[in-house]
């Protein structure tokens, strides 16, 4: 008799993550990677961009997509920003639910809940984030609260800072994702430009400097591709957007201080992207309400048409 043994059956497809603003999304992200790609700081709504990084396990390809917070909009940054998370419910094979298990959960994550009951994703996970930081019984108590949110397939309690259930979380995921091909080639471990990343560290330098000073009126880009120099230097060029003068005063600070620090801050995340030295040139404009101009929020990215 022969002994034929078969091919596991590969499995992939796309996992979205969605929750309120704050609620771990980017940092259980930047976990099951095992490296930093998406920006996190304490403002509510750092993520503005849909962002797809790639996990590649021998059975599975996951694509896990980070999704702005779903919110009440105030503007049309707002509104693109909600666009951009409920967009991506509709494509998912699989929905993780995040919700902050140090927060009550309150009428935003039941508004969040409904699009998740209402999305055709095949799995509907709810994940318990920020372990470390929740007392067992606050624990408890989200617990119950947030599974009468909505019929979930299962539920996870994670800590992303402290790789808590992260490895969890990626096998649980990839047991339920369907037969399919490899969507990304091998060594490809996101669907995000460079520039596009140089741009999301220098925000995240800006809100993790300023906080509340400026929480949401600072855009960022990358003017043009990233430049690599004979000697191996990269220069890049960045505009940082924001919407009155006094504004920019803040950004920069007294004789440049802050823009210096950000500056600072933001290249060693991007030499340690790119892993080459780099130039790296801040420069700050006023465009007054850009958060309201359509055209400037397709140039920056956060328009869901550009996708």
């Amino acid at each position: 008799m022969s002994s034929e043994t078969t091919e596991p059956t590969f499995h992939s497809g796309f996992v979205a993550l969605v929750g309120r603003p704050n609620a771990g999304k980017s940092t259980l992200l930047n976990a099951c990677m095992g490296e930093k790609i998406a920006i996190t700081s304490p403002v509510a709504q750092t993520t503005r961009k849909r962002m797809r990084a790639v996990i590649n396990t021998p059975t599975s390809q996951l694509v896990i997509i980070d999704t702005p917070g779903l919110h009440k909009p105030k503007d049309a940054l707002g509104s693109e920003l909600n666009k951009s998370a409920l967009g991506e419910l509709a494509d998912a094979d699989v929905v993780a639910f995040l919700i902050d298990a140090t927060k009550a959960v309150g009428t935003g994550d039941e508004w969040v809940a409904k699009h998740v009951a209402a999305s055709d994703a095949d799995y509907k996970l709810l994940v318990l984030t920020k372990a470390d930081i929740s007392k067992p019984e606050q624990m408890q108590a989200q617990l119950e609260a947030a599974q009468k949110l909505c019929d979930f397939d299962d539920v996870i309690v994670t800590s992303a800072t402290e790789s808590f259930n992260v490895d969890g979380f990626v096998s649980l995921v990839s047991e339920h994702l369907p037969e399919g091909p490899k969507w990304f080639p091998d060594g490809m471990d996101t669907d995000t430009t460079d520039e596009e990343l140089v741009a999301e560290f220098v925000r995240e330098k800006l809100f993790l400097n300023l906080r509340q000073e400026l929480p949401h009126s600072v855009g960022v880009m990358c003017e043009d591709e990233i430049e690599i120099a004979d000697d191996g230097h990269a220069s890049i060029a960045c505009t940082i957007l924001v919407e009155r003068e006094g504004q920019k005063g803040i950004v920069v600070g007294k004789g440049g201080s802050m823009i210096k620090k950000v500056g600072i801050e933001a290249r060693r995340d991007i030499e340690r992207l790119l892993g080459r030295k780099v130039y790296l040139e801040l420069k700050v404009r006023v465009e007054p309400q850009w958060r309201r101009n359509a055209n400037i929020i397709q140039r920056l990215g956060y328009s869901v048409e550009d996708e």
